[in-house]
């Protein structure tokens, strides 16, 4: 059994979080296990409350966890503060096993998700461990001080964050309004990159693509995936789950995670190679 974890906050409305990673696990194959850093409030029209965890409990679930069960595979979400992102950091360090992070910054409702003293953190203590970093346009342009408005700016920000220390960035396009397709572009450290072309979905249903995304690169990397096949298989992943929405809740509803499945997996994405 492949086993992996997801360090990251709670969503009482079960579309982001910890509740969408062990949805995409279950989906994908992969038995998940978890480290909450904080509980929150929230349905599809915002987050009202956030209540986060302590670090010495955070730093426990994975420890724990990890004295038990063989991990090979972490994705972090939703850290909140800095002394977490030190303690995560701290405690990854010591442990071979793949990580994702998804920089989680900002809700879909506008709510901040990171204390503003915990980017540094984030960059010099959590980012050099990455095996792959999964930013939007917003989250890339905090991490690289790079406002990002072209192609050539996503590369100049994609290249400032490989500079930290990060193996593999993929930089997600969707923010980008004047593009007819949702073009993501992944830099490698060695100097390679691609881009993955899929169709632009017209759509409020987008509350937890980020998790989900990065959710599924961390099952396929689990799984015992090639980087690049995880990537191209994460962005199919929420590629269908947001073509086939739920239409549920009054705001930003979930994605769905039983597309892909449901789908076989079949799902039109355009690899460009560089």
């Amino acid at each position: 059994m492949n086993i992996v974890m997801t360090i990251a906050g709670s969503d009482s409305s079960g579309g982001a979080g910890i509740q969408a990673d062990l949805k995409t696990f279950q989906e994908l194959g992969v038995f998940g296990t978890t480290a909450i850093t904080a509980l929150t409030a929230q349905n599809t029209l915002g987050v009202e409350g956030v209540f986060p965890a302590s670090v010495d409990f955070v730093k426990h679930q994975i420890d724990v966890v990890f004295q038990d069960l063989p991990v090979k595979a972490v994705k972090t979400g939703m850290l909140f503060s800095a002394p977490i992102i030190e303690e995560v950091a701290k405690s990854l360090c010591e442990k071979d096993v793949l990580l994702v992070i998804d920089p989680v910054m900002i809700a879909k409702g506008g709510a901040s998700l990171l204390k503003n003293n915990a980017v540094e953190a984030l960059t010099t203590k959590l980012l050099p461990l990455a095996t792959v970093l999964t930013p939007n346009i917003p989250e890339a342009e905090v991490i690289s001080g790079v406002e990002i408005r072209s192609e050539q700016d996503i590369q100049k920000a994609a290249e400032k964050i490989l500079g930290l220390g990060v193996k593999c960035v993929v930089m997600k396009g969707g923010h980008l309004d004047e593009q007819r397709t949702a073009t993501d572009t992944v830099f490698f450290a060695d100097g390679t990159s691609f881009k993955m072309e899929s169709a632009r979905i017209e759509t409020k249903h987008t509350h937890g693509t980020g998790c989900t995304y990065s959710a599924a690169l961390t099952a396929f990397l689990g799984q015992g995936w090639s980087l690049k096949e995880a990537i191209i298989g994460a962005k199919k992943f929420v590629q269908l789950a947001i073509e086939t929405p739920l239409n549920i809740g009054h705001g930003h509803g979930p994605t769905n995670h039983f597309a892909y499945n449901i789908a076989k997996g079949v799902c039109e994405v355009n690899i460009i190679e560089s």
